[in-house]
């Protein structure tokens, strides 16, 4: 019988929290028309806990949605607040860039996951496949049917 996962295990978001963000999220995109898209979802700790993406998604769409939710997690606020800085501070994006080892992708698409009452930092979400704008509303969806806070680098 498998044991369960210690609790100092489990670094913020669980596989099930994981894997209801990233279906309400591609079933925003479908619900918006848009094109197919690619879901990563990270722990807090940057790992890896759900990755989906649709048929006829580009080739590089893994890696620009994972690089959204790592840069949002590398600075602690959402890409749309990074997207904001690249465009004002190209030497920092260029910094964080090579720092990152070229991980970081300062686009909107990343959005930090909190719990609703503490606001704990849990993970984050990257979507890459529309325009930004876009993959972040359907970040924010997912992120929203998990019954979990959406952070994307907007003052509240």
């Amino acid at each position: 019988m498998p044991q369960p996962a210690h609790p100092a295990a489990i670094n913020g978001l669980t596989l099930a929290q994981s894997e209801t963000i990233a279906a309400a999220a591609l079933a925003k995109g479908r619900e918006l028309g848009l094109l197919p898209l690619c879901v990563v979802v990270l722990d807090a700790g940057g790992h890896l806990k759900s990755a989906r993406r649709e048929d006829g998604a580009s080739l590089l769409r893994p890696e620009i949605a994972t690089g959204k939710a790592f840069g949002a997690l590398a600075m602690g606020f959402g890409t749309r607040e990074l997207a904001r800085r690249a465009q004002a501070m190209p030497g920092f994006t260029n910094a964080l860039s090579d720092l990152s080892g070229g991980k970081a992708v300062p686009a909107q698409g990343g959005v930090l996951v909190r719990d609703p009452q503490t606001m704990a930092l849990l993970g984050a979400v990257g979507i890459s496949g529309d325009v930004s704008a876009k993959d972040e509303e359907c970040c924010i969806a997912g992120i929203e049917a998990a019954g979990l806070a959406p952070d994307t680098g907007d003052p509240a």
